[in-house]
Formats: C-alpha cells, sequence, structure tokens
C-alpha cells in the first residue's frame, strides 16, 4: 500500500478508508457526464464487486489483519464453521496461504471476517454497497465539500445527501439520521444473560451448573434437531422452550437422576441455567430500506437491531408503521416516534429466523418551523392535529408567540374550486389558544407549520442617563414616578445640576414631547415628580456639563509636552512633575504665557520669566497658562566617526568640537598605513530626513584593492583630499 495512504488512516480503518476511496470517490471526481465501466453514471452492485474484487492492496489488507489476529487456520475453519459458513472460505487469506494466486473477494466474505471478530461491526459496515437510492447531484462541487465536512463514518450516500440538504437550509426529516451512522453497541449480546421468555433453538449454547449435594457443571448446545443431552438424564427436547419453560421441565427430569433436586426450601441440591451463547437468525428487511437484504443478527435481537443493520428507512420510508410479518401474517408494527420521541420500545416482539421486517411508504408530511426546539419534517398519522405537530417538534422556545401559529397549506385538487386557488393560508389566533393549549386542528398532507416570534421591540422599561450612579433601563410599572425611576438608577451624584430634569416622551404617532423638572435640593429630592409612562427617557446633568475644560499647556524641554487638566492651587513645579520631568537639555527657568486681565484691544497674552531653582517654581499657575520650559541649543549629545580601513588605530572616534575636521581624526588614529591610498578616501554620512546623523564613517582604500577594481570595470569611489 502506498506510505500516503498509510499515513492518513489508522490501522483499525484502513480497509474501510480504502473501500470508501474506492466506491465513492472515482465518482466524485469524475464530471457529471462521465462514464463508468459498463455505462451509466452509478456503479451497479456487479460493478462495485468487480471493483473490490480487482483490487491487490484491499484484499492484502484483509490477509494481514487475520494474521495480526493471532487465529491459527484450523482455528479459522472452526469458527467459521460455527458460524454457518464453509470451512474453507478463507482459506486463501489465513497465514501460509499461496499469495501469489488472487484471491476472491466474495458476496459474504465481509460478513465471514466479522464474525471471526477480526473487522468490526462499523469496518464490516463501511465496506458494503452505498445506497442504492442516492442519485449524485448536478452541482458536483456541493458534494465534494460535504466530503470534506464529514467524519469517516458517514461516507455513506444517504448521508450525504442529507448533509447536503442541511447545508442549503432545508429542513431535515426528523429521524432520518438516526440509523444512518454505523454502530456495534445496538448489536444484541452474543452471550446472557436473556430474560426468561427468551426462545431457545437449534444454535445456542447453555450452562447448566449444580451445587449442594452434587457440584457439576455441563456445557450444552442445541442440536440441529432441537435436542441437548444431559449426562445420566439423557435427551431433553427444548426447541421453541423458553427459558422459564425448560427450568420447569428440568425439575422433573434432574429429579430423576439427583434426588436432592427439588423445589422449595428444602432442596439439598439447586440447578442453576443460563446461557453461554446466542444463535444467529436470519431475517430480511425489505421496502423503503437504505440497505434492503437478508442478516444474520443475534436471536434475542429486536426490530430496532435490523433497522440500525439495514440503515434506517429512507426518506421515502415510513417513520410511523415498521411491520413485522412471519410468514404471511402481520405479527406486529412498530411505531418508530415512540422510540425517537420518547426512548421506548413499544413492541416485545423477538424476531424469528425468516421474520420480515418491512418499511412501506411514508404517509403525509408537515414541516414545522419558527420558534420551536427542534425544527424538522415530521411524519403524522391521519387522526394526528397541529399539538401533535408542535408536540413532536419539542413545544415552543421561549421567543415564541404562544398564541399564534401560521399553516399554509395546499388544497387537494378537489376543494381547488373554479379559479384554480391552489394554496390557502390558515391562521390560528389567539382566541383558538385555550388556556395556552396549542388546538387540535385537523393536519392536510404537505402542511407547513410557523410558529411566530415575539416583536422585537422592547417594552416595559424607562431609560434613566446623565449624572447617576447606575445609567441604563430600569423596569416599568404603572404608576411609577420620576423619584422611583432615579432611585432604582442609583440616585443623581453630589455634583448634579439641580435646576434641570428633561423627561423625554414618545407619543402614539412617534412623534416626541419634552417635559421638564428639578431637584428640590442636594438631597435628591424631585421637586415636581412628574408620573411616567412606558419609554419614557430621563436625563439628568451635571454642574460641570456647563463648565469649560480648564487646563494648563506645557511644552519645551520636557519628556512628556502637552496639555495638563487644571486643578487649583497648581504650581509650576507640580506641572513639570505632571508632565515627567526635564529633559536634559533643559534651562533651569521657564516662560509662563498668561490671559490677561482686563484683554485690552490687541492684547493676547503677558508673559513672565520663572527661575526654576527658586521658591518662584511653586508660584501658582492659572487656568489657560502656557508654560515654555527653555532649552539649551549648545547642549548636545556626542558625535562620533567610525575610522576603518587603511589607519593604524581603527575604532569610532568621538568628536572633540564642532569644528573638528577629518585630518584631525586620522592624526588621533595615528595616521594612514604604508599601504593606504590618501587620495581614494572613502567618506559614508547618513541621514534623518534632511538631518545628518550622529555617526560618520571613514574609510581609507587599499591600492591594491584599488587596482582590482579598477581591472574588473567597476566604478571608482570618489576620493576627498586632505586639507
Amino acid at each position: 500500500m502506498p506510505t500516503s495512504v498509510r499515513g492518513r488512516f489508522p490501522p483499525g480503518r484502513v480497509t474501510c478508508a480504502l473501500a470508501v476511496a474506492l466506491l465513492v470517490l472515482p465518482l466524485l471526481a469524475a464530471p457529471a457526464s462521465a462514464q463508468i465501466p459498463g455505462g451509466g453514471q452509478q456503479p451497479t452492485p456487479e460493478q462495485a464487486q468487480e471493483m473490490l474484487r480487482t483490487q491487490p492492496e484491499l484484499l492484502q489488507q484483509l490477509r494481514e489483519r487475520l494474521t495480526q489476529s493471532g487465529l491459527t487456520p484450523d482455528q479459522v475453519r472452526a469458527r467459521l464453521r460455527a458460524a454457518g459458513y464453509p470451512e474453507n472460505m478463507l482459506d486463501s487469506y489465513v497465514q501460509g496461504a499461496d499469495t501469489t494466486q488472487p484471491a476472491q473477494l466474495g458476496p459474504r466474505t465481509l460478513d465471514a471476517v466479522r464474525a471471526l471478530g477480526v473487522l468490526s461491526d462499523q469496518e464490516a459496515d463501511s465496506l458494503r454497497l452505498v445506497d442504492s437510492t442516492f442519485v449524485l447531484s448536478d452541482s458536483m462541487q456541493a458534494v465534494l465539500d460535504s466530503i470534506k465536512r464529514l467524519r469517516s463514518d458517514s461516507l455513506r450516500a444517504d448521508s450525504l445527501a442529507d448533509s447536503i440538504a442541511v447545508l442549503r437550509g432545508g429542513l431535515k426529516q426528523f429521524g432520518i439520521e438516526t440509523f444512518r451512522r454505523s454502530t456495534t453497541r445496538f448489536q444484541a449480546a452474543q452471550a446472557g444473560p436473556v430474560d426468561e421468555n427468551y426462545r431457545l433453538g437449534p444454535g445456542d449454547v447453555l450452562v447448566l451448573i449444580l451445587t449442594g449435594d452434587v457440584e457439576r457443571s455441563y456445557t450444552l448446545e442445541v442440536t440441529r434437531e432441537g435436542f441437548v443431552v444431559i449426562p445420566q438424564v439423557g435427551q431433553v427436547y427444548v426447541a421453541n422452550l423458553t427459558l422459564g419453560q425448560l427450568q420447569d421441565q428440568l425439575y422433573g427430569r434432574l429429579g430423576k437422576a439427583y434426588s436432592g433436586i427439588q423445589r422449595g426450601a428444602g432442596a439439598r441440591t439447586r440447578f442453576q441455567l443460563s446461557i453461554a451463547r446466542l444463535r444467529n437468525i436470519q431475517v430480511y428487511v425489505a421496502g423503503d430500506v437504505v440497505r434492503p437484504g437478508a442478516y444474520q443478527i443475534s436471536s434475542a435481537g429486536t426490530v430496532l437491531t435490523a433497522l440500525y443493520a439495514a440503515g434506517g428507512p429512507t426518506s421515502n420510508g415510513s417513520f410511523r408503521q415498521v411491520q413485522i410479518r412471519r410468514g404471511r401474517a402481520l405479527v406486529d408494527s412498530l411505531d418508530l416516534y415512540d422510540y425517537l420521541l420518547r426512548g421506548s420500545n413499544p413492541t416485545d416482539i423477538r424476531l424469528q429466523t425468516g421474520d420480515v421486517v418491512f418499511i412501506p411508504v411514508h404517509g403525509s408530511f408537515a414541516s414545522v418551523t419558527g420558534q420551536v426546539l427542534r425544527p424538522a419534517i415530521y411524519e403524522l398519522r391521519p387522526e394526528e392535529t397541529l399539538r401533535d405537530a408542535v408536540a413532536f417538534a419539542g413545544g415552543f422556545d421561549p421567543s415564541a408567540v404562544q398564541a399564534r401559529v401560521t399553516i399554509h397549506r395546499i388544497l387537494p385538487p378537489a376543494s381547488r374550486g373554479p379559479d384554480g386557488r391552489a394554496r390557502v393560508v390558515i391562521a390560528i389566533g389567539a382566541d383558538q389558544f385555550a388556556g395556552g393549549v396549542v388546538p387540535a386542528v385537523p393536519m392536510a398532507p404537505g402542511d407547513s407549520v410557523t410558529v411566530h416570534a415575539v416583536a422585537a421591540r422592547q417594552r416595559g422599561f424607562v431609560t434613566v442617563r446623565g449624572n447617576v450612579y447606575v445609567e441604563g433601563e430600569v423596569g416599568f410599572t404603572p404608576g411609577m414616578r420620576l423619584s422611583d425611576a432615579i432611585r432604582l438608577a442609583g440616585g443623581p451624584k453630589p455634583d448634579v445640576y439641580l435646576p434641570r430634569i428633561l423627561v423625554t416622551r414618545m407619543r402614539e404617532d412617534s412623534s416626541f414631547v419634552q417635559l421638564r423638572s428639578g431637584f428640590a435640593d442636594s438631597t435628591g429630592r424631585v421637586a415636581d415628580d412628574l408620573v411616567l409612562e412606558d419609554l419614557d427617557e430621563v436625563r439628568i446633568f451635571s454642574r460641570t456639563t456647563f463648565r469649560a475644560e480648564q487646563y494648563v499647556a506645557i511644552v519645551g524641554g520636557v519628556r512628556r509636552p502637552g496639555r495638563v487638566p487644571y486643578s487649583e492651587g497648581m504650581t509650576m513645579r507640580d506641572v513639570i512633575l505632571l508632565a515627567d520631568g526635564l529633559t536634559e537639555d533643559a534651562e533651569p527657568q521657564a516662560e509662563i504665557a498668561r490671559l490677561p486681565e482686563n484683554r485690552p484691544a490687541g492684547a493676547l497674552a503677558v508673559t513672565v520669566r520663572v527661575p526654576l531653582d527658586s521658591a518662584a517654581a511653586d508660584a501658582p499657575l492659572q487656568p489657560y497658562d502656557n508654560v515654555l520650559v527653555l532649552r539649551s541649543g549648545e547642549w548636545s549629545l556626542q558625535r562620533s566617526v567610525v575610522l576603518s580601513g587603511q589607519v593604524k588605530t581603527p575604532g569610532r572616534y568621538s568628536l572633540r568640537s564642532k569644528t573638528e575636521r577629518l585630518a584631525d581624526v586620522i592624526e588621533r588614529a595615528g595616521g594612514l598605513t604604508d599601504q593606504a591610498y590618501a587620495g581614494g578616501i572613502e567618506f559614508y554620512r547618513s541621514y534623518v530626513g534632511s538631518t545628518p546623523a550622529r555617526t560618520d564613517e571613514i574609510r581609507p582604500v587599499d591600492p591594491v584593492a584599488r587596482r582590482d577594481t579598477a581591472r574588473r570595470g567597476l566604478p571608482e569611489r570618489v576620493g576627498i583630499d586632505l586639507p
């Protein structure tokens, strides 16, 4: 097998992945018009079987799984014989087989391998043919996108069809996915215990245990003739007897051989009868089912066991009337909604060999959408009503208007009348919801039920905004007053503006009217305590709302220049601290530009110089003062020059003054070496915008390197003459 396939799937899923890729992916990857062998766009069972039979990788995997199981060839043949299969059926797969001969993958091979316990039910089930009712969609890209989102155990075609419908926004048919996923947990146990009503038959294995005066244990297998052979007792006919009936018979038969066995508390010897292994029975699943056919299930299996094995009803099958037929007689019928909605199995009929589980065509459908817990398409019986449909959908959700439901109905041909009207809308109003119970309105095939949501507009509140502790909406009650709403909002803050409270009210025509009130004093007592109405908006103001924002501006030699909120008593030192202090080039004085007192014509500001190293720095400032911390024009950080190349001591040199020249720096470096070419000094200077950076780089050129450069035809650097 290719490494890429092995690395993508775990060992237990390799067989499943290969089969799915062989059966599904070639069809999906080809264009819609592509033909498969044999013609058509969908493989027949014979074509799919041929595809499996001709894949050496799949056959090799089956051989490996049998080898890894540890079963010897004799053990494989014995188990096949006990399960009712030909004992040589898997000879070409077992250890030591001739792998050069082509192995044949027959129609019962997977069932035989599963009977050995080598393949799980899920793996074997995934290898079966896809649902024959599935037809590839015209939109191949939609199918491909669906495959990417589905798990490996959901790659059956029926699951793909259901998932694509959901992705496109459609409603799911209720219960359609329940039987789709392969599971082994629903398989009836192959070993006991079972109830006393279990009927025995050929293939069952019993265990008889004697305790008391006699200590013995016997394993009894029911023969094909329906007998078990008990040592010292003889043959006992058990076929078609329940476990309870056999126990009653054994009191008499065992009592003849063991005198201590008797009914009641005085028995000296007691016996216990149990089932060690259950036989398999063959039942048939037919009708509108995903995978119709014959299935071997445990004799303790029920109708649900057979339905899970067959994939459940198709979208055309009925969930409300699953029939159990024995011969020509209808034994019982099962309503799967009892199982899906309430988790109960209403039938206690145990299947027998030859029974037929038949799925007829579904009855009428009705869709339930809107504000219900489980929107879906539901199958309704003729006597079921709107009340049943809403109950199937889980009832109303909290946002539903529980007094308004709309039914869209397609009229039958006989009721359409001469005008040809085929669709009607039936409104179920509040007058029909007596006591909040959904009315029992008769339903028709194809009805679409819509449960409406409550209006998006909210009511029952008053909004309080502004200078209160808790702004927002407060619940409204009839008769609520303005003081009640303010109290629910936490009350006014201490700086509340007393003269005015605004109340905005919306009229019925959606226009607004402005009402006014105020506070009587600073305690928050309302002077005119208005009666509020629903949706009123109350606005409370602060005294600071009508006060201009006061500040002091500081610029110059500070770390964080800008505006600082003004506080009464603020000094020069305070505002410098709020600006994160002085910079290194700050002068110990500042200039304050202040608004003139009388504002004479043409005057903008008066200035005053304040030394920062005296008590004047603690002089109070006034609102809107502009503080300029003076900066020294002579102060700057060191500037350095990188001297490299043909100098005696290259390195980074700091300039001693702004007038220091190139020759001075080279002299400090010990001068040029003997190999230096003085006429080809390279000088580099980087700029930040239009300003030179703090570091220059000077490279005296090696003359040998210069000759090599000229020989290669490269441009020469511009030489800088020494002064």
